[in-house]
């Protein structure tokens, strides 16, 4: 787990150094040329350039131990700084450039200007963001082979966003400079503004999608995800694989935190063990499941009798039915 936060660690450094060159040389490009894609690509590099220094703070926050305030860590703190990434690309991203685009639609922009510089400024843009960008892919294809994912499903279902951020604000940059050098390209061909209005307009698209797709992320993962379902499979054999065990009448398992998962259990032992049998299994046990999955944090077991009517009809409106054996 240190090594996967000194890797996320450099991607964001990474971006953060490409964003920040970036949108310094965008700056000047937009007031030599007037564009409002440029414009548009300015303020979407210095947005970026903002939440590269967001995740640093998630990520060295998120990182401090549990205490007696924080029992369970502070491993939720990434996904508060990740979602006011989000939030800062669609406010300080997605709505200049619409601002932008609408503005240029309606005709107020400059005089014909001579793009070159642009175009050289979003041509260094697209190799320093493809340089970022492969650090964060590099990352994200090697975290789904440690969790035995395709790339699609474990972005789906990560837990650790700070990489899944750089990549998404990465991918939405390239896809950000080939519009915005589409704009001012059909600009200088038609010697119509119109195209670098509706250039500027998609930047705001696609800034508002990766909004929209890291925010749903981070607020699944602040409410509380279950578990890699593989996990809670391996939680469930374990435990009902136990001589001492009769039924696992309930599990429930939530994301505390990147790679951090919290267990609880509600076990049906059988009636002949007595109080310190069971004490011993659930210490057993609870060893048992964190030497088998690292990235179990705490886990609570809890003894029940299976025919208990109010608890079968918790977990039966829960999942729909009883948990497997």
């Amino acid at each position: 787990m240190a090594g996967q936060q000194e890797e996320s660690r450099l991607t964001v450094l990474l971006a953060f150094a490409a964003n920040l060159g970036i949108a310094i040389a965008k700056t000047v490009a937009a007031l030599v040329t007037g564009s409002a894609s440029m414009a548009a690509e300015a303020a979407h590099s210095f947005a970026d350039t903002f939440n590269e220094v967001l995740l640093m703070v998630g990520l060295r926050r998120s990182g401090r131990p549990a205490d007696r305030r924080h029992p369970f860590g502070y491993g939720k703190e990434r996904y508060i700084w990740t979602l006011l990434v989000a939030v800062m690309i669609f406010g300080m991203g997605a709505l200049f450039a619409f601002y932008q685009g609408v503005e240029t639609l309606l005709g107020h922009h400059g005089g014909e200007v001579d793009p070159t510089v642009g175009y050289v400024v979003l041509a260094v843009s697209f190799a320093l963001e493809a340089v970022s960008w492969r650090q964060a892919m590099r990352q994200v294809r090697r975290d789904a082979r440690e969790h035995g994912l395709p790339v699609r499903r474990y972005l789906r279902g990560t837990d650790e966003p700070t990489s899944v951020s750089v990549l998404l604000e990465d991918s939405a940059a390239l896809i950000g400079i080939l519009l915005a050098f589409g704009g001012m390209g059909l600009h200088q061909l038609t010697g119509s503004a119109f195209w670098d209005g509706v250039g500027s307009v998609l930047i705001g698209v696609v800034l508002t999608v990766v909004a929209v797709l890291l925010g749903r992320i981070n607020l699944n993962l602040l409410i509380g995800n279950q578990a890699d379902p593989r996990l809670v499979k391996s939680v469930r054999t374990i435990l009902g694989r136990a001589d001492e065990v009769e039924w696992v009448v309930d599990i429930l398992t939530m994301t505390v935190g990147a790679d951090r998962v919290l267990v609880c259990a509600r076990l049906d032992f059988r009636d002949a063990l007595t109080s310190g049998d069971v004490e011993r299994a659930c210490v057993r046990l609870a060893r048992e499941l964190r030497d088998t999955h690292e990235e179990v944090d705490e886990v609570f077991l809890e003894p029940v009798p299976r025919n208990d009517a109010d608890l079968r009809r918790r977990v039966i409106g829960r999942y729909g039915r009883p948990l497997p054996q």
